[in-house]
């Protein structure tokens, strides 16, 4: 037990996660230079590329992005020992931001002119411009709603040792993440690098699935934490309203896995459905919480 909790804390302490934080922003930083003078030199001739990210300075926003997000994950399996409720809203976090990072993406292809409406990837920056407002202004509401339910927290001191069971699965699955993603980062993101200079066969290979394929494949182990803590969460409370919150929590992250098999409108509607979704199921929570606590009082 003591050589885990060495682990754990070597990998997901407060210090860690700040010294995680300086790594990223460092090489998020060098990544966008970098990826400026790509551009610069496929633009002056020196460097052949057929890929669309090194056609405009506006998109090398995009690969330091894709390095923010990845802490944006590690913050995910930091905080899932400590709050399911702050998990989740790591994930609708992630989600906003692969939109952002598309908008900044798709800045660089828009074309200005009178058949917007006409032009697929003037469609798809519309649908994520407004999508991106939407989703921040929902997450502001479920953060409003998870401290809401702190705040109706009361102590349940018959069952502190299963709470105690229930926090320890959860540092041992964050700590097993860790590794998971470290490797599969590790792994896309060099074929993404490898494909965007042309060492790689891009036949059959599409940018918008490149760009999606490591999340694609994260959001997919995400479904198996979720359902794995939601079985081990009946050891702790039988209660339906805590049921059907976390059963909901698990519907929302397969609407957000769903959505990365889709493009267009339906991406975006889905994305919107499952964090407005997840955001009803701990709205409506509260209001059982606080009903229940009103009735023991």
């Amino acid at each position: 037990m003591k050589s885990f909790e060495y682990v754990f804390d070597i990998l997901l302490s407060e210090r860690t996660k700040k010294q995680t934080e300086k790594v990223i922003l460092t090489i998020a930083i060098f990544s966008f230079l970098v990826h400026l003078i790509l551009i610069f030199m496929v633009d002056a001739g020196w460097l052949k590329s057929r890929s669309e990210l090194l056609d405009n300075p506006i998109a090398a926003v995009y690969t330091p992005f894709s390095f923010i997000l990845i802490y944006e994950v590690y913050l995910l399996i930091y905080y899932l020992p400590k709050s399911i409720t702050t998990y989740i809203g790591k994930q609708y976090e992630i989600i906003t931001l692969i939109i952002i990072r598309r908008l900044f993406k798709d800045l660089a292809n828009l074309k200005l002119s009178s058949n917007w409406f006409e032009l697929q990837d003037d469609l798809q920056f519309t649908y994520d411009l407004v999508a991106s407002v939407v989703l921040f202004f929902l997450i502001y509401l479920f953060y409003v709603q998870s401290l809401k339910r702190r705040q109706l927290l009361v102590p349940e001191t018959g069952k502190v040792t299963n709470i105690q069971r229930f926090i320890d699965l959860k540092k041992a699955v964050a700590t097993m993440l860790v590794p998971v993603l470290l490797i599969t980062a590790v792994y896309y993101f060099a074929l993404w690098g490898f494909t965007a200079m042309g060492i790689t066969d891009t036949s059959g290979i599409s940018f918008k699935n490149i760009n999606n394929v490591f999340f694609d494949e994260f959001f997919t182990i995400l479904i198996v934490v979720d359902v794995i803590l939601l079985l081990a969460s009946f050891y702790y409370s039988d209660q339906f309203h805590k049921v059907i919150r976390n059963s909901g929590f698990v519907i929302s992250t397969i609407l957000i896995r769903l959505s990365f098999s889709v493009e267009g409108a339906l991406n975006t509607i889905l994305i919107v459905t499952a964090i407005f979704f997840g955001l009803l199921m701990l709205l409506i929570h509260n209001l059982f919480e606080k009903q229940i606590n009103k009735g023991a009082t």
